[in-house]
């Protein structure tokens, strides 16, 4: 079986999911912690969902540097559009997840407050956009000859 010309190759594609996966997964438990300090007021939360939101970042900027080497290799690809948005979901992820870093670095209350919820609902629902554009496209498959 050869593979059809211009399909990614099967361990970039299984690295790039492995890579994506822990955006996805921070960003989500990061609403879960933030969600407990607006309940708890335990100042630990906040420190939590920092930490976590500072992973998700490392591992979104690998994923992004990944879309966008992707993207340029890719150029003339008839599924560029894809590409583009899918780096760009990655892109403002990362960006929004930055801001929402800072955010949480703030001191008190105000470090997560309805804004800092706000910010790290939005990465969560951006990382799982950005999982869902890499995962549901439909791929080409190998022909048997």
């Amino acid at each position: 079986m050869t593979p059809i010309p211009g399909t990614a190759r099967p361990v970039l594609r299984g690295l790039n999911g492995i890579v994506l996966s822990f955006p996805v997964a921070l960003f989500c438990i990061a609403v879960a912690t933030d969600i407990a300090y607006l309940r708890t007021a335990e100042i630990q939360w906040t420190n939590f969902s920092a930490w976590l939101i500072t992973g998700a970042l490392v591992f979104g900027a690998v994923a992004l540097l990944g879309a966008i080497i992707a993207l340029v290799l890719h150029l003339r690809a008839p599924d560029r559009l894809g590409r583009m948005l899918y780096a760009g979901a990655l892109g403002l992820m990362c960006l929004l997840g930055l801001i929402n870093a800072f955010k949480h670095s703030q001191d008190g209350w105000s470090s997560v407050g309805a804004f800092g919820l706000m910010l790290s609902i939005l990465c969560a629902l951006l990382a799982l956009f950005a999982g869902f554009l890499a995962w549901s496209a439909p791929r080409p498959v190998e022909v048997a000859r």
